[in-house]
């Protein structure tokens, strides 16, 4: 199992930095947002000659990516669909031509007026079917993250998602910090969806207890993300039920904990994970 990581905070270097940086690392693997505009893969501007350069760059690195991204909300706004769609199937297309297996994306938030398993029920079917479709014709898989604030929400959304939507290539970029702070088992996902998990991210939860019971649970400020090994996920255990249902693939640390730089976190959450991997 390799570690990888999400590129977005090293938006300030180019591609080709942000693989020497990495190279002597724990790190194997990169998840790079590819939507018109960003810094290190643009899905509308891959050309034969850049395609070349990174295949290059990522073999003298000896790094690889692990998916591409295009994390929006749009997928539910019915005046952005159309353009949400064209932009999924570039990226889809750009995945494509650099032998990346998954595209990840998110499942949007509740469309206006409808709750979240009405709107998975009503509206995500026809959002994905273009996307998927064209995901289909390319080998590639798309992977949602189960962000909380999206449309995936608790287990009961994730068993709705893939009534609605049974693709073989629909799955999960699954992270299990969005459960932790709603006292959801994150690890029961693993094992009633574990033909679904096309990617993982690696990001913790650390939760203020005593700022809790102060506050109360409706209150903010008593739980935020922080890098693994700084909250209260068991990495061993997560990486052994990852093990135990045939994960083979990447752990990308997804890095939004504001007690660490871009480089600091990433390097002290690869190091921890290494451990287990």
């Amino acid at each position: 199992m390799d570690i990888g990581i999400l590129t977005t905070p090293l938006s300030k270097y180019c591609f080709e930095e942000v693989c020497e940086l990495l190279e002597d690392s724990f790190i194997d693997a990169l998840e790079i947002p590819a939507q018109p505009g960003s810094p290190h893969i643009d899905a509308t501007k891959l050309t034969k000659k850049r395609r070349s350069e990174i295949m290059a760059m990522l073999e003298d690195t000896m790094l690889s990516i692990s998916a591409l991204c295009f994390y929006t909300c749009d997928i539910t706004v019915a005046k952005k669909l159309k353009s949400t769609q064209a932009t999924a199937k570039k990226v889809i297309d750009a995945a494509a031509q650099l032998s990346v297996p998954t595209v990840c994306m998110l499942t949007g938030f509740p469309a206006p007026g409808m709750s979240k398993l009405e709107t998975i029920r009503e509206v995500l079917p026809g959002a994905f079917k273009p996307i998927l479709q064209h995901a289909r014709k390319k080998g590639v898989n798309i992977a949602v993250e189960n962000w909380f604030q999206t449309c995936l929400q608790g287990l009961d959304t994730y068993e709705a998602l893939f009534e609605a939507i049974p693709d073989d290539n629909f799955g999960l970029n699954y992270d299990p910090s969005h459960l932790v702070h709603q006292e959801c088992d994150h690890i029961a996902p693993l094992h009633m969806f574990k033909d679904r998990i096309f990617h993982t991210h690696a990001k913790d939860t650390l939760i203020d207890r005593a700022q809790r019971a102060h506050r109360g649970v409706y209150a903010d400020g008593w739980w935020r993300y922080v890098i693994p090994g700084y909250g209260c996920i068991n990495w061993g255990e997560y990486i052994g039920h990852l093990r135990h249902i045939g994960y083979d693939g990447v752990l990308s640390i997804e890095h939004e904990d504001a007690a660490f730089d871009e480089l600091a976190g990433f390097f002290f959450g690869s190091n921890h994970l290494s451990n287990f991997c």
